[in-house]
């Protein structure tokens, strides 16, 4: 009964419950509420994800698996492997180089030898120096009464820059060189009174100054501009100037094989003067300008390698008012016949070439300062010849020319003004090359045939020898012979080097040369021939080398002490030997 009761009472009271809760819906509207608070986290809800999160990848970034694969295939082999430890090559001590360096030695005949380089450079890619020398030979020649030492002496200095696009150099030269016309005639009796009236000493005197610009990837390749002025101490003085840019033009436009074509050219202006002629009183002068331009291009076809190009110049004789236009092939064909070993060449060229002053003095010192100067034209040459290896160890090269030469400049002695006991003529003192102990251009049109040999044997890497030789005849036009040229000349050389020791070694050979004889003094006409000749010349250079820095040098010319003359009347000092000491350093 009680239970009947007890769930009367609670089903009332659930209906009254559900009642109230009805009844409130319906007077009070639907309606949303959000509640914004804000979140400020802390350390520890880092640590409340336990799990990484995975990224499902679609089907086309899935990675595919790699398969390899080998495909073997047998060669044939002749490599026999060997057991042992591998050596490693001896490549040997490698020599330590220095930027600067002193030299200074003394010989016989009163021999004093002095020369250094001084050279820095620095992080911003500069670089200059400083270079000086001087070597003199102080005792004479028995065989004459007059002075016969002679120095030479000369300094300089150089800048150079690298910029991004181009670098230039600067640099600058002076150099003094004495000699004496010592070379008097055997034909004619000098007393001493006559000798001791002679100034036998000539001095030439050259300052110099160039520059140089090269470019990268720019139109004008390079540039280079020489200025020099030469003297001599007898007044005569010379000017040179010369501009050569050379241009170098992309031929890409036409095709990716072409190759760049190059373009020399050239700018020369020369002026010079000499106080008087040999026959009279008179100033000579010389004067020349000349323009040229020399278009080459190099290519390949095949196994042949070209060189085709060409010469063109205009050149103003200034003082003659005389111009002309002359035009040369320049033309190089090359052919491997045997590759490495047997190499084929021809070729064809031609060139003209400006005499100057300078260039004669710097061939024959003992020339008077009273010449005619003129221009060489090489109106032709044809070339060919060989050139390779015998074996690997063996080098050589042979060649052939036939050229012919316009107003080719030869050596002739000067005839002399006095008979031996006089010291004037036609009441004027004589100059100090007066006595026939001086020489003259004298210019002849010259034919040439001339064959050339050399070979080089590498024996080891320490010993290297060989030899080369050259014969040539000429046919002259109006001279009797090709004055003071040899027909044949050959060398023999050889070097040996060590860690300590180096030698080398030179053997010169000069076959017979032609000089002129004259009836009586000046102005005489010749009479013959005079036969310089044939020598051989020995000289050795050695030395040692304590360490990379201080090594003694030892000089050896005319070991056999020959005596022969190098031009008409001007004997070679016998043996010379000058010994001395260099120093390697860096600043």
């Amino acid at each position: 009964m009680r239970k009947i009761v007890l769930t009367l009472c609670l089903c009332t009271l659930s209906t009254l419950v559900i009642a109230q809760t009805k009844k409130a819906k319906d007077t009070i509207k639907t309606e949303v509420i959000n509640v914004v608070t804000s979140y400020t986290p802390t350390i520890s809800d880092a640590f409340k994800i336990k799990k990484n999160p995975k990224i499902q990848l679609g089907a086309k970034n899935q990675k595919k698996q790699l398969k390899y694969q080998i495909f073997s295939a047998p060669v044939a082999s002749t490599f026999i492997p060997k057991s042992g430890v591998a050596k490693g090559i001896n490549m040997g001590v490698k020599e330590r180089l220095y930027k600067n360096y002193l030299a200074a030695g003394f010989g016989n005949n009163s021999t004093p030898f002095v020369e250094a380089f001084l050279h820095h450079a620095t992080r911003f890619k500069n670089d200059f120096g400083l270079y000086a020398k001087y070597i003199s030979s102080e005792n004479s020649i028995d065989t004459t009464p007059l002075n016969s030492n002679l120095s030479n002496m000369k300094f300089g200095a150089y800048y150079k820059q690298e910029e991004r696009y181009f670098s230039w150099k600067v640099a600058t030269n002076y150099e003094q060189n004495k000699y004496n016309w010592y070379g008097l005639p055997s034909t004619i009796t000098f007393s001493p009174t006559t000798t001791s009236a002679i100034n036998e000493e000539q001095t030439y005197t050259n300052f110099e100054t160039e520059g140089e610009i090269n470019f990268e990837d720019f139109l004008i390749n390079s540039s280079k501009v020489h200025l020099s002025f030469f003297s001599d101490g007898l007044s005569s003085k010379e000017l040179r100037f010369v501009l050569e840019p050379q241009f170098k033009i992309a031929l890409k436009n036409f095709g990716r094989k072409f190759n760049d074509l190059i373009v020399d050219t050239s700018f020369d202006y020369v002026n010079g003067e000499f106080a008087q002629s040999y026959s009279a009183a008179t100033k000579l002068e010389h004067s020349f300008f000349t323009v040229g331009v020399a278009p080459k291009y190099n290519f390949e076809y095949k196994d042949f390698t070209f060189r085709i190009g060409t010469k063109l110049y205009f050149t103003s004789d200034l003082e003659h008012k005389v111009s002309q236009v002359f035009v040369y092939p320049d033309i190089n064909i090359h052919y491997p016949l045997v590759a490495n070993y047997v190499n084929v060449f021809i070729g064809a060229g031609g060139d003209l070439n400006t005499n100057t002053y300078k260039s004669f003095s710097d061939e024959n010192p003992y020339i008077s300062p009273t010449q005619f100067i003129t221009q060489t034209n090489k109106k032709y040459e044809f070339f060919g010849g060989l050139n390779g290896k015998l074996s690997p160890n063996v080098i050589y090269d042979l060649k052939a020319s036939y050229r012919d030469e316009e107003d080719k400049a030869l050596y002739l002695r000067n005839n002399s003004k006095s008979d031996g006991t006089t010291s004037i003529s036609n009441s004027v003192p004589l100059k100090g090359y007066e006595y026939g102990n001086s020489f003259s251009v004298i210019y002849d049109d010259v034919k040439t045939l001339s064959f050339f040999g050399e070979f080089t044997v590498d024996v080891n890497k320490n010993l290297v020898f060989g030899a080369n030789g050259e014969f040539n005849s000429y046919t002259l036009t109006n001279q009797a012979e090709a004055w003071n040229l040899p027909t044949m000349n050959a060398e023999i050389f050889g070097n040996y080097k060590t860690t300590k020791w180096y030698t080398d070694i030179n053997i010169f050979f000069v076959s017979d040369r032609k000089d002129v004889t004259y009836s009586g003094t000046y102005p005489s006409t010749i009479n013959g021939t005079k036969t310089l000749k044939s020598f051989v010349d020995v000289n050795i250079n050695g030395g040692y080398h304590f360490n990379d820095k201080f090594t003694a040098f030892l000089k050896m010319n005319n070991v056999l002490n020959s005596e022969y003359q190098q031009f008409s009347n001007f004997d070679v000092q016998g043996f010379q030997v000058l010994a001395g000491i260099s120093y390697k350093f860096d600043f």
